[in-house]
């Protein structure tokens, strides 16, 4: 299915019910006094993150929810019932934003976390509680309160470990397929990939990691060229960045941009987008290693290297013939096992200093 990561809807929770104005009338009691009750309050939308959902692409049909109104009031002190409230399912990693005010309101990041988006109204009072010593037959009741409305938008931002970007045709979904079971379509010309791809690179039993293909990124795609500029948010939430560069790219077209050139492109683009970005691990995979000949590789990789003033890892592989790919993930693999083992260290001697 074609990833849909972006959405706008309208939420409008339940108006409350009105109170009621009644009088009890019963054989015996003629002067029983008011009775009429409250009226229920509305529904509530909430949005509920479901780690089964992967797409926001039912908002594209369907843009308007609406909770149930609270029944209004009845005699003999009857309170109406309240509005069942509205559930609407999102993936995890949905950021909320309200339209209006451009303010997030939420964050879904756990499969389970419940967002309230809109408030149901109050039910209004009925007329047993305006009954005083003056005035005995109120015949005054309040309606219910309008339930909110909100304009959301809504932004799927994908969950994964890792991050692969790169320009088109550097080998991105070459390179998740080496070593994931997902399957990306691959081909020799550039935006292949429209959409995000995630894998799973399982390492051995209970140690894995996700990683995302993002569509390849061009110069401009912060201002909105290319198909990567869409998807740049995807790599916000990923501990690590793989560079991947074409270490022998064609003649002509985005392919002939030198890989340094292309590594500092898309350096200048990841700072426009987010300067966060460009502050994460990011380590250099250099591809395509088998369209030269094997004793002009690793001259070819460290002339780069060295071009750049490259200061972190980098990796010299074929993806296509799964050349050093696996070495690669093993790494990535070893370098969460240390983030978690600081993490927890951390938090150890927090709690060996706490008061």
């Amino acid at each position: 299915m074609k990833l849909v990561d972006e959405a706008e809807i309208q939420v409008i929770a339940g108006n409350g019910g009105n109170g009621c104005i009644g009088f009890r009338r019963e054989k015996f009691i003629p002067l029983g006094g008011p009775d009429g009750g409250d009226g229920g309050a509305g529904g509530s939308v909430w949005l509920v993150a479901d780690e089964n959902v992967n797409t926001l692409v039912d908002f594209r049909h369907q843009k308007q929810f609406r909770a149930q109104r609270g029944e209004n009031g009845m005699g003999r002190q009857a309170y109406g019932k309240g509005g069942d409230d509205l559930v609407i399912v999102v993936p995890v990693g949905t950021v909320v934003t309200n339209v209006e005010t451009d303010e997030v309101i939420g964050d879904l990041t756990t499969s389970g976390d419940r967002l309230l988006v809109a408030r149901g109204g109050k039910g209004g009072l009925g007329n047993m509680h305006f009954k005083s010593s003056t005035n005995r037959t109120p015949r005054k009741a309040l309606p219910g309160l309008p339930g909110e409305q909100r304009e959301l938008k809504l932004e799927l931002k994908l969950l994964a470990d890792v991050g692969l970007l790169g320009f088109p045709n550097a080998g991105k979904s070459t390179l998740i397929r080496a070593v994931s079971a997902a399957t990306p379509k691959v081909a020799d010309y550039p935006f292949t990939t429209l959409y995000p791809n995630l894998g799973v690179v399982s390492v051995e039993a209970h140690r894995s990691f996700v990683i995302a293909d993002i569509p390849g990124l061009i110069e401009g795609a912060a201002d909105g060229a290319g198909l990567g500029a869409q998807f740049l948010r995807h790599l916000q939430r990923t501990r690590l960045l793989l560079h991947l560069v074409d270490i022998a790219p064609m003649e002509g077209g985005v392919e002939g941009v030198s890989p340094a050139e292309q590594v500092r492109a898309i350096e200048r683009e990841l700072a426009k987008h987010d300067p966060e970005l460009l502050a994460k691990p990011r380590w250099l995979v250099l591809n395509k290693a088998d369209l030269l000949l094997e004793e002009e590789q690793k001259a070819a990789a460290q002339a780069i290297v060295d071009e750049l003033g490259w200061k972190d890892r980098w990796y010299l592989v074929s993806a296509i013939g799964r050349d050093g790919t696996w070495p690669i993930m093993l790494d990535v693999m070893a370098f969460f096992d240390r983030q978690r083992e600081e993490a927890l260290e951390a938090a150890n001697a927090a709690g060996e200093h706490a008061p």
